[in-house]
């Protein structure tokens, strides 16, 4: 049974949506503002937060902050319906995904069990009996090891998030091909999930950022403008 954090300082929300949680079978724990989701993570991580971003005491933003500085759990974004800014900076910050309110709790429900199953095919071996030398993928610089979730770059470990993990694997996986942004979606995203070019673009930007960090002159991600992006093996 996965554990999954709400937080939100909307106790009508907090109500409403943990029920559903819980009837589909999820473990759901809830706070009604971003301390008190930290005071408690500091003890014991859930499987994913679901996040408000304007709340009391401690935002959506700050608490994602500092989750990112220890913690790669899937993390979806509550936001208002034209806080475009809040849902770019949230992605660029380290969000897997942003919903909008009002919202369909049904959708939210599809959201969580999405990035559950991509986060749940990372860790797994498919072919049962590979070794875990066999699914290391080597690029150039670039090292990834999907049973383990691990990325280095140059000999240097580089942190990503379950979807900027997915979207790089895609990427190298054929060094000098393009990938389309649809392509780019449907590698992250399930089917019945939409999102719009520029979730894909704020997810490139920070994988980009968190490459850089490790190398200043990273430049194996291309963009082609109106087409989509290329992995080019340096």
């Amino acid at each position: 049974m996965s554990k999954i954090a709400l937080v939100d300082d909307d106790r009508n929300i907090l109500t409403s949506v943990s029920m559903t949680l819980e009837a589909e079978g999820f473990e759901v724990e809830t706070y009604n503002d971003g301390q008190a989701a930290l005071d408690a993570f500091n003890k014991k991580l859930p499987d994913m937060a679901v996040l408000d971003i304007k709340m009391p005491r401690m935002d959506g933003m700050d608490l994602l902050q500092r989750l990112r500085q220890k913690t790669q759990m899937p993390v979806i974004f509550l936001t208002s319906k034209d806080d475009e800014i809040d849902e770019v900076l949230g992605l660029r910050m380290g969000a897997d995904d942003y919903v909008k309110k009002p919202f369909s709790q049904r959708l939210l429900v599809e959201r969580i069990r999405a990035l559950l199953r991509r986060q749940e095919a990372l860790g797994n071996d498919e072919a049962g009996t590979a070794s875990l030398e066999a699914k290391v993928m080597e690029r150039g610089n670039l090292r990834m090891d999907p049973l383990r979730h691990a990325v280095s770059w140059k000999g240097k470990d580089v942190s990503l998030t379950v979807t900027e993990f997915l979207l790089l694997q895609a990427l190298a996986q054929r060094p000098g091909f393009v990938k389309s942004r649809d392509q780019l979606m449907d590698v992250a995203y399930d089917d019945q999930v939409y999102v719009d070019d520029r979730t894909i673009d704020s997810h490139i930007k920070r994988l980009r950022k968190k490459m850089r960090s490790a190398d200043p002159d990273f430049a194996a991600i291309e963009t082609l403008y109106g087409i989509g992006y290329r992995y080019n093996e340096e």
